[in-house]
């Protein structure tokens, strides 16, 4: 498998992925169950990250029915056939919607609604998120940047000075993030949740309209908002794990253009993956970089600390492994899906666990390490029909999840 950090999407027997094998970024079609080829559709890149990552695509496919949806590295985004990977329309994002380079490329993959695509591109002056014919790619509305930005508090910063957008500003000029939109139904109303550069702006995706905006921005430039907002009725959970930047949770009053700050701590701090809320309780890995790495329940009402597991790396060792070395008995910034009241865990150099929700303590009912697997695994678990699909940045493992009977 080539390059990235894109997770694969299944749908009725089929494996979407999309990554980077030279030159070239793959969309390539598998049977689900075998691995076995079906399709593939290729394009030239000449993407090359920044700050040294790998240089392969990050978002993940959407698939439909009939169609499968991608957003490449350098915003070129794809609508293709699904049973036959034929493009159907191709829209080149960073040049329509005047984008300009992100810290690690393009990093937020697309919702569907009500045949709109909406998609966080970033792009300059009002185009932070973009919503697309879904049949035809033809740009429906735009929105985010000066319009919804200027004269909004900046919160958490010295003075809470309003903002005064300025285009020429590199400060401004990056608006998208490197998390997916959210669409929930809050008071009737539906919301479009985007957590951008700049912080939350809540659209009606629809139309467009800005329902309302959340400054969340931690104060260095070098930082990003990484992690999908998680909704409850009408609180909405922001997180950030660059300089202190922490957790807030929003409740949206019943106007939908107002909001309260119900709690802010630095108790959860989020970096990509997105923490698992159940049964009132956030469970999720806490901490920027690899020493940091924390496993934590959290009371979503109120923030409480529940519990704090230690799963950074020793030392300060960095994961880079030599060959052959034993990968740590940590998770460090892993990642967790929820199934069947367990949360699946995969760790950052491949340790696979299984753990209750338990708000009282961590109860791990059993790890392993998955041959092949290494460091950066950063792409979260996916569960379907009993498979389960773990990846790094060169191996797609697909193992079976079935219970046993009896267990």
């Amino acid at each position: 498998m080539g390059t990235g950090y894109s997770a694969p999407s299944i749908r009725e027997g089929r494996l979407v992925l999309h990554h980077r094998l030279g030159n070239e970024e793959i969309i390539e079609a598998m049977d689900a169950a075998t691995g076995a080829t079906l399709w593939k559709h290729a394009y030239p890149t000449r993407f090359v990250d920044p700050f040294g990552y790998n240089n392969g695509p990050r978002c993940s496919p959407l698939l439909t029915a009939d169609l499968c949806y991608t957003l490449g590295a350098e915003g070129i985004l794809l609508c293709l056939r699904l049973n036959d990977g034929a493009v159907v329309w191709r829209r080149e994002t960073q040049a329509d919607f005047n984008v300009p380079e992100a810290f690690f490329g393009v990093g937020s993959s697309p919702v569907l609604e009500d045949g709109r695509l909406l998609v966080m591109l970033g792009g300059q002056p009002n185009a932070a998120v973009v919503a697309f014919d879904a049949a035809t790619g033809k740009t429906l509305w735009q929105n985010g940047g000066e319009k919804t930005w200027n004269g909004e508090p900046m919160v958490g910063w010295p003075g809470e000075r309003t903002i005064q957008w300025n285009e020429a500003d590199p400060a401004f000029q990056k608006q998208a993030s490197y998390c997916s939109p959210v669409l929930a139904t809050i008071h009737g109303q539906r919301h479009l949740l985007c957590c951008t550069r700049q912080g939350l702006l809540s659209l009606n995706p629809a139309t467009g309209e800005k329902r309302f905006a959340f400054w969340f921005r931690a104060r260095q430039d070098s930082s990003v908002n990484a992690m999908s907002p998680v909704v409850q009725d009408d609180c909405v959970l922001v997180s950030s794990a660059y300089f202190r930047s922490g957790s807030v949770l929003l409740k949206v009053q019943p106007d939908g253009k107002s909001f309260v700050e119900v709690w802010r701590g630095t108790q959860l701090e989020m970096h990509w993956s997105r923490p698992v809320l159940d049964q009132g309780h956030l469970f999720g890995f806490s901490g920027r970089n690899e020493p940091d790495g924390r496993f934590r329940c959290v009371d979503w009402a109120d923030g409480r600390l529940r519990w704090d597991r230690m799963e950074g790396w020793p030392n300060g060792g960095h994961a880079k492994l030599a060959p052959g070395e034993k990968p740590p008995e940590y998770y460090g910034r892993g990642s967790l899906i929820w199934a069947e009241d367990k949360l699946i865990a995969l760790g950052e150099c491949g340790r696979l666990g299984l753990f209750t929700t338990d708000a009282e303590k961590p109860r791990e009912l059993g790890f392993w390490q998955v041959p092949g697997l290494q460091y950066p695994a950063w792409t979260g678990p996916v569960l379907a029909h009993h498979r389960l699909y773990l990846r790094d940045e060169a191996l797609l493992v697909c193992l079976d999840w079935k219970k046993e009977p009896g267990r």
